[in-house]
Formats: structure tokens, C-alpha cells, sequence
């Protein structure tokens, strides 16, 4: 994929995740309900997996609803950040629902570390639009699915802070809010990626904050703050920021500020009969084992 000014700079994002795992959960209202609502699509889709991959499991969100649904099920949670799993292995400890047979593994999304045909079901909840390549992230994801396998995903499309971006366009020309893949898009990268029946579709949701500087708050407490290479390098003043504030007031309806978020979702197949180049060996550089 060719670079455009969207594409997250992958260390500032680790770092980010990094710092914001200790205080993730108490800002992570909106991830919480998106999670929720992928997982509910399970509802409809009869599968039964031995072996679930979660990519972008951070700190364990929707591992307690995928092992309700699948408690035969071995599942691996991948991130990218480690502060982030060993967040979520420490909560699944306290909770008593830590599996022995689960794992939590450093890696990342673009370069799985998991030989061929390693798994029935991959699952990913507001993860992929950290991928600057994505459709080498769906490849690698099509290549640890086994024949007949799942991918099942949500991911955050192009309207996404709208109202955060436009304000701050008014201000200067820098790269200030994340960028998003519009749902057309990433169907037709599915197709291109030979993955089988994929379905889109998306559904807007909207918070709703009394001021401006709390949502910039929020953000970065869930580590989801600007990270993309285009960023100013240097201090937002506080001239610009007041424009910023100022601006975002076009929008207060009832007394609150809105941040509009398109959320996408979807899923695709695995071909049933598939033709796979021989294995490759792939080993973690960072692992973290439940004790």
C-alpha cells in the first residue's frame, strides 16, 4: 500500500498502548460496546472452533464473552503492545477464568507470528485500523485461518471524529486526528485477498461530552491519540487549540459536544479447499504465559 499522510507511526502507537494499559478500562466505554456488539454477531454464525486467534486483544475486553461462547476453545490473544496483555492476564487471574491452555503473545497484526492454517476463528475488535498495510494484514490473516475458517472484525471508518478533524482544519494544515479505510474499500481488499462471502456493513454511534478537551483526554488515555506520521512534531499552542475549541461549538446541541464514530464490521470465509504454500516456521519475539 502506498504511504499517505494517515498511516500510524507504529512505535508512537506501542508506546502509546504501553502507557495507557494501566488506565485503559475506565475510559474504554466506546470499545467496550463495540466488542460487545461484534460479539453478539456470533449469535447467528454456527461455528465451533478448537482454536481462536484474538488480534488486538489489548486488555482483555471480549475474552470473557468468547470464552462463554467457545469454553472448548484454546484462544491466543495477540497485541502489540505487552503492558496491554499482561493487563488482561491479570484481570482473567482475579476473575478466575484464566485458562491454562490460553496464551497472551507480543506480536504484530501485519506479521503474524503463527505458522499456516493455525486457526478456525480470527477475531478482531477495533485493531485493524492500526495496520498500516492492510492488505497485507489480511492476508496474513487469511494465511493462519484453516480452510473453512472465520474472520470476524471491527474496525472504524473514514467518518470517524469527523467533527475533531474538521475543527482542527480550520486551524492549520497538520495531520491531527487518525485516519480511517472506507468500508467499500476494505470489501474489495477481502475480495483481493481471496477470502470468501465477505459481508460488510456499519452503523454510527455518537458520544457526547460536555467539553472538547475531555474527549482530547479520553483518547489519550485509551492510547488512540494522533499517531500518524504526518503529526506536527512540535507543541499544539494554545492559540490553536482555543480555535479548536472555539470551532467545535458550531456542533453543542442540548448543552453537549458530539464525537461521531462510523463503526464497520465484517466478516469473510475461509475457502473450504485451499492451496497453501508449505509452512513457514514463525516464532514470537515476545510472549507472556499464563503461570
Amino acid at each position: 500500500m502506498s504511504e499517505y499522510p494517515g498511516i500510524p507511526d507504529k512505535r508512537l502507537m506501542r508506546q502509546a498502548f504501553e502507557r495507557a494499559a494501566t488506565h485503559y478500562d475506565g475510559a474504554a466505554i466506546l470499545q467496550r460496546e463495540i466488542g460487545q456488539r461484534l460479539l453478539e454477531r456470533l449469535d447467528y454464525i454456527r461455528l465451533q472452533p478448537l482454536r481462536i486467534l484474538d488480534v488486538g486483544a489489548g486488555t482483555g475486553l471480549c475474552l470473557p464473552g468468547l470464552q462463554q461462547r467457545y469454553p472448548k476453545a484454546q484462544i491466543i490473544s495477540l497485541d502489540i503492545a505487552i503492558a496491554m496483555l499482561q493487563q488482561a492476564r491479570s484481570k482473567l487471574s482475579s476473575w478466575r477464568r484464566l485458562k491454562r491452555r490460553d496464551q497472551f503473545i507480543g506480536g504484530d497484526a501485519e506479521q503474524l507470528p503463527f505458522a499456516n492454517a493455525s486457526f478456525d476463528f480470527l477475531f478482531s475488535s477495533l485493531a485493524v485500523q492500526w495496520c498500516g498495510d492492510l492488505p497485507r494484514t489480511l492476508t496474513e490473516f487469511r494465511r493462519v485461518l484453516r480452510p473453512g475458517g472465520l474472520l470476524l472484525f471491527a474496525t472504524f471508518g473514514p467518518d470517524t471524529l469527523k467533527e475533531l478533524r474538521s475543527c482542527w482544519a480550520q486551524v492549520d494544515n497538520h495531520s491531527h486526528v487518525n485516519q480511517f479505510i472506507d468500508m467499500h474499500d476494505i470489501g474489495d481488499m477481502l475480495v483481493q485477498a481471496r477470502f470468501a462471502e465477505p459481508v460488510m456493513d456499519m452503523e454510527m454511534l455518537t458520544l457526547t461530552y460536555q467539553e472538547v478537551t475531555t474527549l482530547m483526554r479520553d483518547l489519550k488515555d485509551i492510547g488512540a491519540h494522533n499517531v500518524t506520521r504526518a503529526r506536527p512534531r512540535g507543541l499544539t499552542g494554545k492559540a490553536r487549540l482555543h480555535g479548536v475549541i472555539e470551532a467545535y461549538e458550531q456542533y453543542r446541541t442540548d448543552g453537549f459536544l458530539p464525537a461521531s464514530y462510523e463503526v464497520v464490521y465484517g466478516h469473510a470465509w475461509m475457502p473450504e479447499q485451499e492451496t497453501r504454500h508449505p509452512a513457514s516456521a514463525s516464532v514470537s519475539l515476545e510472549s507472556i504465559l499464563p503461570g
